[in-house]
């Protein structure tokens, strides 16, 4: 199934490229559409910071894949139990590793949103 998620090309010096467009700050992707994400580290990641993501369901997303920043760390269990009452998956990982997964898993046209907290 083709899908029009947009690309990870870069990351890093606090931002993205996603589809050769340069994007400052973290990045919240949902239903094929980058969006600005005002978390700029884990501990400022919630479960509000989600909502769009846990509003959505599982009809926007087969799982949300979190980039935890330069370095991996377990989201707050707040975040893990809405994620999971909202009938998604959860990936986390540090944002490097996040974005190479997402464009893979974009790439087979999975259903995937992605919270990537700049590097």
């Amino acid at each position: 199934m083709a899908r029009n998620a947009p690309s990870v090309d870069a990351y890093g010096e606090g931002g993205f490229r996603l589809s050769g467009e340069w994007r400052p700050g973290s990045v919240l992707i949902l239903d094929d559409e980058a969006l600005d994400w005002p978390v700029g580290s884990p501990a400022e990641l919630t479960a509000q910071s989600l909502a769009q993501v846990i509003e959505a369901g599982p009809q926007a997303a087969e799982f949300v894949l979190i980039g935890m920043g330069p370095r991996n760390a377990l989201p707050p269990r707040e975040v893990r139990d809405a994620v999971r009452a909202a009938g998604l998956g959860l990936e986390f990982m540090d944002t490097p590793a996040a974005a190479r997964m997402y464009n893979v898993l974009t790439s087979e046209g999975r259903r995937v949103a992605a919270a990537l907290i700049a590097v």
